[in-house]
């Protein structure tokens, strides 16, 4: 049966986990938008972009759990907090996917649009600024947002690296009290919270600002 003493005590803790997993999202999925941005314009210069193209490959095709605790090893002598080290894979590693989803919107920029800003002679950054990117993102918006919500249940993966999100809290409190099932339910439960809502907000931006 639930044990609604258990819940008592649980709740809070994980209130305290799941602001840990919304951190790690949040930070780690501004991380992915801007790098990843960085990356797709990278990509279209000749040489340099061949070797970015490389090592986003690498970086996708391995696990993330992998990568976590190899960075995590590798910092084992420093000073830094398990939470960054978290929010910085999180972030490079949907970067590699953010990256394609942008340079897939850039590559949909009509081809006139680029002829019209060479017969104008704009400047770079005008190009991208005025011109391209604004396009380019409101196509993406919706594969942008398909990978926040991703990025927001994979964060139980660090609990590998000792950070404490709702998954380590739950699981020690489950550990704790022997109450697996409660703890793991609530877990459950605040992942369809946070996620469902975000879900319907993602699709009304689709609607507002994707272009047809």
């Amino acid at each position: 049966m639930w044990d609604v003493e258990f819940t008592r005590i649980l709740i809070p803790a994980l209130l305290s986990g799941l602001w840990v997993t919304l951190q790690a999202t949040v930070f780690g999925y501004a991380l992915a938008l801007v790098l990843g941005l960085a990356i797709a314009i990278v990509r279209r210069v000749p040489v340099v972009g061949s070797a970015v193209f490389v090592v986003m490959e690498f970086v996708r095709t391995t696990p993330l759990l992998v990568q976590l605790v190899f960075i995590f090893s590798l910092s084992g002598l420093s000073q830094v907090s398990p939470l960054v080290i978290g929010i910085v894979v999180l972030g490079v590693h949907y970067s590699a996917y953010t990256a394609e989803v942008y340079r897939s919107g850039i590559e949909g920029v009509a081809k006139g649009q680029w002829e019209a800003c060479r017969a104008l002679s704009l400047p770079t950054y005008r190009v991208w600024g005025a011109v391209v990117l604004p396009q380019a993102i409101r196509k993406v918006i919706p594969a942008l947002g398909n990978y926040l919500i991703a990025m927001f249940k994979d964060t139980p993966l660090l609990f590998a690296i000792s950070v404490p999100e709702m998954l380590s809290v739950a699981n020690g409190l489950g550990g704790q009290y022997f109450r697996f099932f409660e703890a793991f339910t609530l877990v459950g439960v605040a992942f369809l919270v946070v996620s469902v809502p975000s879900a319907v907000i993602i699709r009304r931006l689709e609607r507002r600002y994707a272009a047809v």
